[in-house]
């Protein structure tokens, strides 16, 4: 036999809340999902049929309804930090390798090319290991053109 619902309330300031968030302003989409089914879940419904008015899962609506009891609502509609690896190259490494490439491509070259700037960084101690791949990607929300005869910071 299944467990009873607990009643689940919102009073009206968080409800009004809720509400303005999800009809006002840019806001991703999994964080107005989950304020719907918030605002579902206090119209007396149960987690199921919250869940399938917004396409959560019943998991899903469970945990923010915990998470809502926790913290309240902004705390539930927010999300947590995700697991991952951590980025391998920081900033500095990033700048060093840009500031490579925007040098005069070495002797017996005519321009830079991604593994020739991949085997330099390493080669000069920038970073420990690179791919030609990360370099491509570290590049890429730069000006500096691989592909142009000259490509030194001052147009030399």
């Amino acid at each position: 036999m299944a467990r009873p619902i607990a009643l689940f309330a919102l009073p009206a300031a968080d409800q009004a809340a809720l509400e303005n968030f999800t009809r006002t302003g840019c806001r991703p989409v999994r964080a107005v999902r989950r304020a719907q089914a918030l605002l579902a879940l206090a119209t007396g419904i149960g987690q199921q049929a919250a869940g399938e008015a917004v396409g959560l899962s019943r998991q899903t609506v469970s945990e923010l309804r915990r998470r809502y009891e926790k913290g309240g609502w902004q705390f539930a509609l927010t999300e947590a930090p995700r697991s991952g690896t951590p980025p391998r190259f920081d900033g500095p490494q990033r700048a060093a390798v840009t500031a490579l490439a925007c040098t005069p491509a070495p002797v017996g070259h005519s321009r830079w090319t991604l593994r020739l700037l991949a085997d330099q960084a390493v080669e000069s101690g920038l970073v420990e290991a690179i791919s030609h791949e990360t370099v491509s990607q570290v590049l890429k929300k730069t000006n500096c053109s691989l592909t142009a005869s000259s490509t030194g910071a001052w147009g030399q």
